[in-house]
């Protein structure tokens, strides 16, 4: 491992360690992570809100599931190499 990703993983280690709120110190990605999926959905903002909410859940959820695809892909491709 070179010495800047070790560095690096210090500086990680160190700072959630002094970390008293770890949630709040994620809050503002995951804030962005959900205007995200909702600006994919309704970039103009003219659905309801609650309709909006549920659609940009759906996109969330099948964001993560490409991702989830393309992981087992690239394991399975690792074991036929």
């Amino acid at each position: 491992m070179s010495d800047r990703k070790q560095i690096a993983k210090i500086a990680a280690r160190t700072r959630w360690a002094n970390t008293e709120d770890r949630s709040a110190a994620t809050q503002a990605a995951r804030d962005a992570m959900a205007r995200k999926f909702e600006d994919q959905v309704d970039p103009e903002r003219k659905l309801p809100a609650d309709e909006r909410a549920i659609r940009a859940e759906s996109a969330r959820r099948a964001h993560y599931q490409r991702l989830a695809l393309k992981s087992a892909q690239s394991r399975r491709a690792k074991r036929i190499a």
